[in-house]
């Protein structure tokens, strides 16, 4: 297992190497000065600091070098069109916040799916079954802003029992934690109902029945754990998604998460603010999907054996 974990950590660092530079590529590969606005006005002598000061002027080798070793020392630089505001602090300022309400919309999500999953696959063609795939459907199809929308229409403007925006107590996560968690109940009662079906039809579930297994046995020891492997490849990008996922839903009920930094970078061609936040997720993505393969060594011996056989 310490090898396994071992050359996977390898395999993370890599690819989040080769990640952070094909983002900082990509982002000064854009046309265009993103001083250009801030920095027309002023003297050649000042505008000339101004550039030095983010490093603007230095070749984009010495530039991207400079970035990898303040980012390893944990400094993403300040922002262009905010000067003084520091990434990293933003980041850790704000980003608890994206969390709370995305996870709690993914934990939520998670749970009610897997359950619904598994009660579609041993109710199969009944209308249990019927109506976690019309559920399922509902939520894949429907973005969640427009369920956001919906809700705020119903529990805030018909209902008055939640409030519309705000942020600081339990109620303002509500209904943002309902929207959010629509798409992972779609996505894993489909995966968990598929994978449970997949999982009945094995010849040692038979086996187990012909046996006298009880259903609740069954259903632990030999479904759930079997079917359930699958499903633990999505985590990594839900994860993810915890925080990307949740940028227009942050906007519709006001909630100052890293949202509002994202889409108003894009808009201020503020490529430090960018860069600090892609890189933020992208390692977040990857330390997700390492996880994940832990896990699934941890969950199946199989893996990791075969792995460490390659």
């Amino acid at each position: 297992m310490f090898k396994f974990t071992l050359k996977r950590f390898g395999y993370m660092l890599l690819t989040l190497f080769i990640a952070s530079s094909i983002t900082f590529m990509l982002i000064h590969a854009m046309p265009g000065d993103p001083l250009a606005v801030a920095a027309r006005k002023l003297p050649e002598q000042i505008k000339a600091n101004y550039y030095a000061k983010y490093g603007l002027n230095k070749p984009l080798l010495t530039q991207y070098g400079l970035f990898v070793k303040n980012a390893v020392k944990g400094d993403l630089g300040q922002s262009l069109a905010s000067p003084g505001r520091d990434i990293t602090e933003t980041i850790m300022k704000h980003a608890p916040i994206s969390a709370r309400i995305g996870g709690q919309g993914l934990i939520l999500g998670v749970t009610i799916g897997i359950l619904l999953g598994i009660v579609a696959a041993f109710k199969r063609g009944k209308w249990p079954d019927y109506l976690v795939m019309f559920i399922a459907i509902v939520g894949i199809s429907v973005p969640s802003f427009v369920v956001a929308s919906l809700l705020q229409f119903f529990f805030t403007v018909k209902l008055t029992w939640l409030p519309t925006t705000g942020w600081g107590e339990f109620k303002h996560t509500i209904l943002p934690t309902i929207a959010l968690s629509l798409s992972p109940i779609a996505t894993y009662a489909r995966y968990m109902r598929a994978n449970c079906l997949d999982v009945i039809g094995q010849d040692y579930i038979i086996t187990a029945k012909a046996k006298g297994v009880s259903n609740v046995s069954l259903v632990f020891k030999h479904v759930i754990r079997n079917a359930i492997l699958p499903a633990i490849t999505l985590l990594g990008p839900q994860v993810a998604g915890i925080f990307t996922g949740s940028f227009v839903v942050e906007s519709i009920f006001s909630i100052p998460g890293l949202g509002q930094y994202f889409v108003s970078a894009i808009t201020d061609r503020d490529y430090t603010m960018i860069m600090g936040q892609s890189i933020f997720v992208s390692a977040l993505f990857i330390v997700a999907l390492f996880l994940v393969d832990i896990i699934y060594g941890l969950v199946d011996p199989r893996i990791r054996v075969s792995s460490g056989k390659r």
